[in-house]
């Protein structure tokens, strides 16, 4: 089964990697996706660069070959829609390996604001990780399509190559990239939120307010 973990990695840091390793091993994959969104659709721009984000990326998992990154939003010019990502994919892919994306779900729970959402269900499996304070509202679009296409556990996500919606509760680090971004640019550490060489690399190209 392929599949893809995607955000903007604004930075990268231990909360993200944790679950990325989590997801892995749960799903029962070798390798994982994480695809770092050019400019995200449903949220401001990121802080970093596109390029700036995806060597924060190379350097925190390198030396891990569980996950991997593929590129292919930042290559894309425009908003970074998961329906065309997707549909590359499968285009790839051919139409009988199963293909899977990821989302918290905070984000699930306004799934119907997605560009193309009802047909992202024929393109893939969905992965809803639960978030503490979380509920999807079972009335709405995001809650009927979890009930009518609920998978109960990983094991029947391999079986097909998407249509299926499985929840998740996995153990998640309270970190935020937004409070990594702030406790930068007041001038304070964020150090053991994210891999040393990231924090290196965020003050050598002095990202997010940073200074050497």
């Amino acid at each position: 089964m392929h599949v893809i973990f995607g955000g903007t990695f604004d930075p990268v840091h231990h909360g993200h990697l944790r679950l990325a390793v989590e997801l892995r091993e749960r799903l029962g994959v070798t390798r994982l996706a994480l695809v770092p969104s050019h400019v995200p659709p449903h949220r401001e721009s990121p802080g970093a660069s596109s390029e700036d984000r995806l060597r924060l990326l190379e350097l925190a998992i390198e030396g891990e070959p569980g996950l991997y990154i593929d590129e292919r939003e930042l290559g894309r010019a425009g908003s970074s829609f998961t329906a065309d990502t997707l549909r590359q994919l499968r285009s790839e892919l051919g139409p009988d390996e199963p293909v899977a994306m990821v989302v918290g779900a905070d984000a699930f729970a306004a799934f119907d604001q997605w560009r193309d959402w009802q047909g992202i269900p024929s393109l893939a499996h969905i992965i809803v990780v639960n978030r503490p304070g979380t509920v999807v509202d079972p009335g709405s679009a995001a809650g009927r399509l979890l009930a009518e296409r609920r998978a109960d556990s990983p094991d029947q996500l391999h079986g097909r190559p998407g249509g299926l919606c499985l929840t998740l509760d996995l153990p998640l680090l309270a970190i935020s990239a937004t409070g990594i971004r702030e406790r930068i640019g007041s001038g304070r550490s964020p150090r053991y939120l994210l891999p040393d060489r990231v924090w290196a690399e965020i003050r050598a190209r002095k990202l997010y307010g940073a200074v050497r």
